[in-house]
């Protein structure tokens, strides 16, 4: 490996290392490592003027971790499956309400800002946690990058919102919202849910696992309306 490859990928570790300390200890939106990691390593490319593709050939190896890390999410899925048995019927609309609202809102917001075709592909599977989204946008002929940044934008909306939304919605049931922040913020949301209650976080890891592989199974039942 060159000495740049080694530089970007020790850089992105240790960024990810530094700003998870910070959250820990802080607990500040921008110290979030969805927020300061990328942050610091766009800083770090204008600094030494490396470009975007130079470090994603050296660092895309972390990407396919994204794999691996999210099948971990079954662990919890095994351990709660008697929520999921007793629970399956609330769950499962859970899961279709939040996928076909996903798209609607998606399809409505490409009409009202005029956004080109490859864009709405790319934005279409925002909700889904990232290597589900990549696989769906690569189904509909979008674009992986845009649509690992809306996945990011969507989660960080998630993290950032999420209790807000509960206050002003009628949800009662640690169903309900763990739901809530699986179906709309993925991973991120699922991280915020655990913090709210252990219940939330089952739920929530439940409703993201369920939710990108139903998204990967009618991805190609839905790509002639969307490629």
């Amino acid at each position: 490996m060159s000495f740049i490859a080694i530089s970007c990928l020790l850089l992105t570790i240790g960024a990810y290392a530094l700003a998870k300390f910070l959250y820990a200890r802080y607990t500040r939106w921008w110290l979030a490592p969805l927020v300061l990691t990328p942050t610091l390593l766009v800083v770090f490319m204008l600094f030494t003027h490396i470009p975007y593709g130079v470090y994603y050939k050296d660092t895309r190896w972390l990407l396919w971790l994204l794999g691996p890390a999210t099948v971990a999410f079954a662990v919890p899925l095994y351990e709660y499956r008697g929520l999921m048995v007793k629970h399956w019927l609330s769950l499962s609309a859970g899961v279709i309400a939040g996928c076909f609202t996903a798209l609607l809102s998606c399809v409505l917001l490409a009409k009202l800002f005029h956004l080109s075709p490859e864009l709405t592909r790319s934005l279409l599977p925002r909700s889904i946690s990232t290597p589900f989204a990549l696989a769906v946008s690569g189904t509909w002929g979008g674009s992986p990058e845009l649509t690992a940044l809306f996945v990011v934008i969507t989660g960080l909306m998630g993290m950032l919102f999420g209790e807000f939304m509960l206050l002003i919605l009628p949800l009662r049931s640690r169903l309900a919202r763990g739901a809530l922040f699986g179906a709309a913020a993925h991973a991120v949301g699922t991280a915020k849910a655990r913090e709210i209650g252990n219940e939330e976080g089952v739920v929530a890891c439940i409703t993201m696992m369920v939710s990108g592989v139903v998204m990967v199974l009618i991805a190609p039942l839905l790509t002639p309306l969307f490629a």
